[in-house]
């Protein structure tokens, strides 16, 4: 009680905030989480380099300016149906429990003193996504009123439709990042920029809120390397969701979908009646990657699932080629249009009635929620066919990148992102479920409850396509062998590149 009184005095006065972050011992990874999640190095060709004496010259996939956008308003941009959704990362193969919840320690208080600008880069513009940023920035603003947001939201998302990562890039090879900014927790964040050396490690702001008693154990695990924990979970999110609307159901006569057999007996009543049965985006690059992981993923199982990322299971296995049938049979379903539709737009889809289910991430329940509506009135959802019990998991995060010119400012963002107050703050309004073990679930809605609970006894596994299982380069090496497959339908070509693809992440042989 004493050490933690002591802390306390310590943050209000502001006397060692140059120290708080020094790079002492954290969690290591543990050896099953870096099975979970491939565990590997990206090599020096793809990885970022490791920090340079002098700025090295912009990526040649990041033709974007090294200068900091425009600044925006204090609050996030307005929802943009064309920016593709965020999602999340991951964690362990094997069930879990929370831990007993601990009291919190976190020490915000009001500090007028902390003053200067704090510039924050996402790429949430989506619906949902612009409403729980903004609880974030009043969270913030509660504690720190003199510190201006400055909101430097990117519209697009992070694959090749949008250019949050490519900006990013270019910012922080140029040593000039912002004073954080939103990643997927895991390899996307360790393997880009963490063991690179742009990052400060963040054991002792862990130690200090009391994080590692109220975090689960499988974020930690994945928040860590070489000894560190390197950024703060702001929530968890789940990617293998089936969501649909619940009139079109009724109206039918249908159930949610438990095999892939069931799934397509579903599609036919629901294409029978004249109305779309499954909504796609695939405008830019994701949304069919993001559907076949959970395609895979109920073909494999758990343990073949993360087989995929450590070798065990090949690539060129039948069942892979069995799952790219399934994929292709999909397709017989869809949207006409998908080629030409944005991945945020899908939710829209179902809300309207234009198409009858969307399999998607939960950030879709926070888009529902955005356009009124609602859970089991509206929407309803299940686990994508074959994955019941099974919790594919992602999750958002931040870190504090090395040079920042308001680092105070940075560190207080991280405090009240990583708060029991800013994670029931911002999670009710993402559509995601809480990082944190306390949270207050009377502020949370029927699917994010259900969510909380799933969490805790289904076998949880990383999704792939949103930074948690594999490195980044690997990930869009995917992403886009996805992409060719939803203009294509090629099951060869596509199994041959995805073999090639772990070959070349020098996972496979």
């Amino acid at each position: 009680m004493a050490d933690r009184l002591n802390s306390r005095r310590i943050l209000s006065a502001r006397m060692s905030r140059r120290r708080w972050l020094s790079a002492t011992g954290a969690l290591a990874i543990t050896a099953v989480a870096l099975q979970a999640c491939g565990g590997q190095s990206a090599p020096a060709a793809t990885q970022a380099p490791a920090a340079p004496t002098s700025a090295p010259s912009a990526p040649t996939t990041a033709p974007a300016p090294t200068s900091a956008p425009t600044a925006a308003p204090t609050t996030a941009a307005a929802p943009t149906t064309a920016a593709a959704p965020t999602t999340a990362a991951a964690v362990t193969a094997a069930p879990t429990t929370a831990p007993t919840p601990a009291a919190s320690t976190s020490s915000l208080t009001v500090d007028q003193n902390v003053k200067g600008k704090l510039e924050i880069f996402s790429w949430w513009t989506n619906g949902g996504e612009v409403e729980a940023l903004n609880a974030s920035y009043s969270v913030y603003k509660k504690y720190f009123p003199n510190v201006q947001i400055v909101n430097a939201a990117i519209g697009g998302g992070t694959g090749a439709g949008g250019n949050a990562k490519a900006v990013l890039k270019t910012r922080m090879l140029a040593h000039d990042p912002p004073e954080s900014f939103q990643v997927h927790l895991g390899h996307e964040l360790i393997d880009t920029w963490a063991t690179t050396g742009y990052m400060e490690p963040l054991d002792d702001l862990f130690k200090s809120e009391g994080w590692t008693e109220v975090f689960p154990k499988q974020l930690l695990d994945i928040a860590s390397a070489n000894g560190h924990l390197w950024s703060v979970p702001w929530n968890i999110h789940r990617a293998n969701i089936l969501w649909y609307n619940v009139k079109i159901f009724k109206d039918v006569g249908v159930e949610p979908p438990k095999t892939f057999d069931d799934f397509f007996a579903v599609c036919e009543k629901i294409k029978a009646k004249g109305i779309t049965p499954l909504a796609l985006g695939e405008a830019a690059p994701f949304h069919t990657a993001h559907v076949f992981e959970t395609v895979l993923l109920g073909t494999l199982g758990a343990e073949g699932w993360i087989g995929l990322f450590t070798g065990k299971t090949s690539w060129a296995d039948p069942k892979v080629t069995q799952a790219l049938n399934t994929l292709k049979k999909y397709f017989d379903y869809v949207n006409s249009d998908y080629l030409s539709v944005q991945a945020g737009d899908t939710a829209t889809l179902v809300v309207k009635g234009t198409a009858a289910m969307v399999i998607n991430g939960d950030w879709n329940n926070g888009q529902f929620k955005s356009e009124n509506f609602m859970a089991n009135t509206g929407f309803g959802w299940a686990p994508t066919p074959g994955t019941a019990g099974i919790y594919d998991a992602l999750a958002d995060s931040f870190g504090l990148p090395k040079g920042v010119k308001n680092r105070d400012a940075a560190v207080d963002w991280l405090r009240v992102g990583g708060s029991k107050e800013g994670q029931d703050a911002f999670n009710p309004l993402k559509g995601s479920i809480p990082a944190r073990t306390d949270a207050d679930k009377s502020k949370y809605d029927a699917y994010q409850q259900w969510g909380m609970e799933e969490w805790t006894k289904d076998t949880i596994v990383p999704s792939f396509v949103h930074g948690f299982a594999a490195k980044e380069s690997w990930t869009t090496d995917y992403v886009n062998t996805m992409n060719a497959f939803a203009a294509k339908k090629d099951v060869a070509a596509t199994q041959k590149q995805l073999t090639q693809n772990c070959q070349d992440a020098g996972v496979c042989k």
